[in-house]
C-alpha cells in the first residue's frame, strides 16, 4: 500500500484503499483543521505536497488560487492517495481562549452528596445481627444496594456517603472532610470542568479544553450527519471522545488540587441536546431532521461508571434538562442562573454561537427559539477565519492612516476569529465600503486620492478588504460578508420573532442578557453596529458569562436547583422559527443592514 510521510510530525502512514488524505490523518491523530467534516465545503483542510502525485480535483481549482496549487496545496480532504507522498501539515492546535466564568445568583447550598459518620457495632453470640441490617439501623436507612455488601467492610468508626438520602457507599473511617463534584459545561467547540468543595461550595480549580469532536465537524448538524451515515461506530465513537475528555480533565483537576478523584461524588453536566445525546450514547439523528424530535430531554440521573466516566464507584452523573432539540440544558441552565422565571419586567437572554438561543421572559412567562447562525461568528466558513487563539486577529478599527489589529497573543496575524469579523464588518460599515445589501461598493466609485481606495482589490471581478498585506494575505472577501450577514438575519429575526410572539414592542424591553463563550466577547459596538442586536438595546446590554456551567455548578450544590431547574424546563414554551406565519419575509428583512 502507498505510504504518507507527514514531515511537520515526522509521522509515516499507511494508507487504505479508497481513503482520502484528511481520513488518514485524522485517524492517525495528526491534527488538520477541517469545519465541515471532509465535505468539501470549507476549504480549510490544506495540506502542502512536498513529493509524489495527487491529481487535481475540479473543487481544489474553485477553492485554491492558481498559485496555491502551483505550489502544491491541496485539500486533504478532497484527494486519495495511490502512490508515496510526502506532505506538509500547515496548521497546529493553538491555545484557545475558554470561557470559564459566569455570574452566580446568590443560592442556599443543599447538595444532593452528603456524608456522616456511623459506628457498625461488632455482633456477638447474644446479638448476631447481619451486616446488612447493622448498616441500615446505624446509616438510618431502609435499605441500599446489596453491592454494597460485596466490598470489604469494617466494623466501628465508617463514613456514610449518601446521595439524595439514598445510601450509595461506605468508607471506612472518618472522610468526612472528602467530599468533591464536578460542574461540566460541554459546548460544541469547548468543554470547561470545575472541581468543587461540596463542603462550603468554594470552586478549587478548573479546566478547559476543546471538544474533541471537533474531528467530525465544527458544528452540531455536520456531526449529525456523520452519526446518520455511520451508523454503526459513530454512536460508541462519540461518546468514547467525550467521556475521555472527560476523565482527561477531570484528571487534571484532581492533580491541580492534590485530592483522589475517588472521592469526586458527582458530575453535573449542562451542553445543548446534541451533545447530551453523544454522551449519554444515544442515537442523535432525529435531531437533524424534520420534525427535530430528541430521544429525551428530560433530566438524567444514572452511576458515572455506566458511561466511563471515572470517579468513585459509587459516583452520579447528572444531566440538567433541556427543552426542545435546540434549546438545550445550557439555555436552560443560563435561564434559571438569571432567574428569567421570577422577572416581573421584560427581560430577553441571549446565548450568540453557531446557533443563537433565545429566551424572552415577559413578566415570568417564557418564551423561546433557536435560529442557525452558522459557524461564522465563531470563525467559521470565513476565508481567513480560525477560533479564538493565538494569532487570531480579535479587534480592529479602520482608520485614514490605515487598518489598526488587534491580535490574540500579541504576535504576528495568522487569521481572523469570530469578534474580529464582526468588528471588521462593523468598521466596513462605518467607513462606507459595505452598502445596506452587504455588497461592497464598487471601487471606482472612489478617488483614487481617498483613502479607503487602496484597501479594495480586484480578484477577477469580485472586489475583496485587504486586512493584511504581505505574500500571504489576510482578506475579508464578498463570501465572508455574505456569511455575516446570514448569521445577522438568523439571529435579528430571531429575536424579532420572539418579541412579536409575546406582543412586545422593542422599547419595551429593559434588559438584554448576553451569555456564552463568544458572546462574552462581542462588545455592543459590534453588535449593535453589524444590525445582529437592534440599536434601541444597546444600553441594555448585560453580559453574563459562562452560565450553562454556572447552572451545572448549582445543580452541584443544591437538590433544590435541580429541582426547580427541570420545572422550568417544562414551562419554557419553544417556538419553531421556520414554521411560524412570515418568518421568511421578516428574515430577509432582517439580512438588510
Amino acid at each position: 500500500m502507498p505510504r504518507i510521510f507527514v514531515k511537520s510530525s515526522n509521522t509515516s502512514i499507511e494508507a487504505e484503499e479508497g481513503k482520502d488524505l484528511l481520513q488518514l490523518l485524522l485517524e492517525n491523530k495528526v491534527f488538520v483543521d477541517n469545519p465541515c467534516n471532509g465535505k468539501g465545503t470549507c476549504g480549510k483542510c490544506k495540506v502542502k505536497l512536498l513529493h509524489g502525485e495527487l491529481p487535481i480535483t475540479e473543487t481544489e481549482q474553485r477553492f485554491l488560487k492558481a498559485e496555491e496549487l502551483a505550489e502544491g496545496y491541496r485539500l486533504s480532504c478532497l484527494v486519495v492517495p495511490t502512490e508515496d507522498i510526502t506532505i506538509e501539515v500547515l496548521q497546529k492546535e493553538t491555545e484557545h481562549k475558554i470561557l470559564t466564568k459566569g455570574y452566580v445568583p446568590s443560592f442556599r447550598y443543599n447538595p444532593s452528596i452528603k456524608k456522616r459518620i456511623i459506628d457498625l457495632k461488632k455482633p456477638t453470640l447474644d446479638n448476631q445481627t447481619p451486616l446488612e441490617d447493622a448498616i441500615c439501623k446505624a446509616a438510618e436507612v431502609r435499605h441500599f444496594d446489596w453491592s454494597l455488601l460485596q466490598q470489604e467492610l469494617s466494623y466501628g468508626i465508617n463514613t456514610a456517603v449518601y446521595c439524595g438520602g439514598e445510601l450509595i457507599a461506605l468508607e471506612a473511617g472518618d472522610t468526612t472532610d472528602k467530599l468533591y463534584g464536578v460542574a461540566v459545561d460541554i459546548g460544541t467547540t469547548t468543554v470547561v470542568a470545575a472541581l468543587v468543595d461540596l463542603k462550603t461550595g468554594n470552586e478549587l480549580t478548573t479546566a478547559s479544553l476543546l471538544n474533541p469532536q471537533k474531528k467530525y465537524g465544527l458544528d452540531v448538524l455536520t456531526r449529525i450527519t456523520y452519526s446518520i451515515e455511520n451508523p454503526e461506530e459513530s454512536r460508541l465513537e462519540l461518546q468514547n471522545e467525550i467521556v475521555a475528555v472527560l476523565n482527561q480533565m477531570i484528571e487534571e483537576v484532581c492533580a491541580q488540587a492534590h485530592i483522589d478523584r475517588n472521592h469526586i461524588y458527582e458530575v453535573a453536566v449542562a451542553a445543548n441536546c446534541t451533545m447530551l445525546h453523544f454522551l449519554m450514547g444515544v442515537a442523535a439523528a432525529s435531531i437533524g431532521r424534520s420534525p427535530y424530535a430528541p430521544a429525551f430531554v428530560r433530566a438524567k440521573n444514572t452511576l458515572a461508571e455506566e458511561i466511563g466516566i471515572k470517579i468513585a464507584k459509587s459516583g452520579r452523573l447528572y444531566c440538567l434538562p433541556s427543552v426542545s432539540a435546540y434549546i438545550g440544558a445550557d439555555i436552560v441552565a443560563g435561564a434559571y442562573v438569571c432567574k428569567l422565571h421570577e422577572s416581573k419586567s421584560n427581560t430577553l437572554f441571549i446565548d450568540i454561537g453557531t446557533n443563537g438561543e433565545i429566551v424572552l421572559s415577559k413578566s415570568g412567562k417564557l418564551f423561546s427559539c433557536s435560529c442557525a447562525a452558522g459557524p461564522a461568528l465563531e470563525g467559521m466558513n470565513i476565508s481567513s477565519g480560525m477560533k479564538a487563539a493565538e494569532g487570531a486577529i480579535e479587534d480592529i478599527e479602520i482608520l485614514e492612516e490605515g487598518v489598526q489589529l488587534k491580535v490574540i497573543g500579541d504576535i504576528a496575524p495568522i487569521g481572523i476569529c469570530g469578534s474580529g469579523i464582526l468588528a471588521a464588518v462593523k468598521e466596513l460599515i462605518r467607513i462606507g465600503l459595505v452598502r445596506k445589501d452587504g455588497s461592497f461598493i464598487k471601487k471606482d466609485q472612489l478617488e483614487q486620492s481617498d483613502y479607503r481606495y487602496n484597501m479594495l482589490q480586484l480578484n477577477g471581478t469580485k472586489r475583496e478588504f485587504v486586512l493584511v498585506e504581505g505574500q500571504k494575505p489576510l482578506l475579508i472577501t464578498q463570501g465572508d460578508l455574505r456569511q455575516v450577514q446570514l448569521a445577522k438575519g438568523a439571529i435579528l429575526s430571531g429575536f424579532t420573532a420572539l418579541l412579536n410572539s409575546a406582543g412586545i414592542d422593542m422599547n419595551q424591553l429593559e434588559k438584554v442578557m448576553i451569555a456564552g463563550q463568544f458572546g462574552a466577547h462581542l462588545p455592543a459596538d459590534s453588535l449593535i453596529g453589524t444590525g445582529i442586536l437592534p440599536a434601541e438595546v444597546k444600553d441594555k446590554l448585560v453580559y453574563v458569562g459562562n452560565t450553562s456551567k454556572t447552572g451545572a455548578y448549582m445543580a452541584l450544590m443544591s437538590e433544590d436547583a435541580k429541582k426547580e431547574m427541570e420545572e422550568l424546563a417544562e414551562k419554557i414554551s419553544y417556538m419553531e422559527l421556520g414554521a411560524s406565519e412570515g418568518y421568511e419575509k421578516l428574515f430577509a428583512q432582517c439580512l438588510i443592514y
